[in-house]
């Protein structure tokens, strides 16, 4: 009865943390969405693309809100990957979840232009040129704080990537394949703060890496994790936790 709960809170985890992960890939709907509407260097046609398709803006916004639900990824995989290396574990949901928190302040830099271009009241002693410069100032704002969570995403995933490589529940080449999107995302986001202009020529290919982590989560989904590796492993390790009361027991 108990191994039966033991693989079911498991796979049940694993499939959980793939659908979530899904669920958050709204923020690369809305990276796409940022990036068709902004033009870096002309306030007024950024501010007409998103006037004009204002609805499309507001939902790249709200994908951006819903992918903060990394946070449950997160800690999903806390819990999996501890019976590999808990030290690891945990740095790599320090990393993620700090990246969760500027995400989610984030948005407000994307949330701004709206209201800077919607005529509030508050804002009549600007002229238009300068609303649409503020409005523009803004989404360069975000794109910067969105390079910096990257850096801790990227770190994050290099770090899952290794526990995966390292452990014997799941396949060892999703695991490389995750850890250098990882590296890609670091790669990104230095050369974007320290060469701008070299950076523009590694995207959109530097990024495509990451859809190793659309892998992961249909790995997840589909596929879960072999209990019984993950039991002999948690064993070894000590682990304590959902999943893993079982095996402690036994080791008793």
């Amino acid at each position: 009865m108990m191994e039966r709960i033991t693989a079911t809170s498991l796979r049940f985890q694993a499939r959980m943390a793939g659908v979530v992960a899904l669920i958050t890939t709204a923020a690369g709907f809305a990276a796409i969405v940022s990036g068709n509407l902004v033009v870096i260097d002309d306030a007024s046609a950024t501010a007409h693309n998103i006037l004009t398709h204002q609805a499309l803006f507001r939902l790249a916004v709200v994908g951006d809100v819903i992918s903060i639900l990394y946070v449950v990824y997160t800690l999903l995989l806390f819990n999996l990957f501890s019976a590999v290396n808990r030290d690891l574990s945990l740095l790599a949901a320090f990393f993620s979840l700090v990246g969760c928190g500027i995400g989610a302040l984030n948005v407000i830099f994307e949330l701004a232009p709206l209201v800077i271009l919607g005529g509030a009241q508050s804002l009549t002693a600007f002229n238009t040129q300068q609303l649409q410069a503020l409005a523009l100032m803004f989404l360069k704002f975000h794109g910067q704080v969105y390079d910096l969570a990257l850096v801790l995403f990227g770190s994050y995933n290099i770090l899952i990537g290794y526990l995966i490589f390292r452990s014997t529940f799941m396949p060892r080449i999703v695991g490389v394949l995750l850890a250098f999107a990882g590296f890609c995302y670091l790669i990104n986001s230095f050369a974007t703060f320290l060469a701008p202009g070299f950076a523009a020529h590694l995207v959109p290919y530097i990024l495509v890496p990451g859809l190793s982590e659309l892998v992961v989560a249909l790995w997840f989904v589909a596929i879960g994790v072999n209990v019984e590796r993950w039991k002999r492993q948690a064993a070894v390790a000590g682990v304590t936790g959902m999943g893993s009361m079982h095996v402690q027991q036994e080791s008793v």
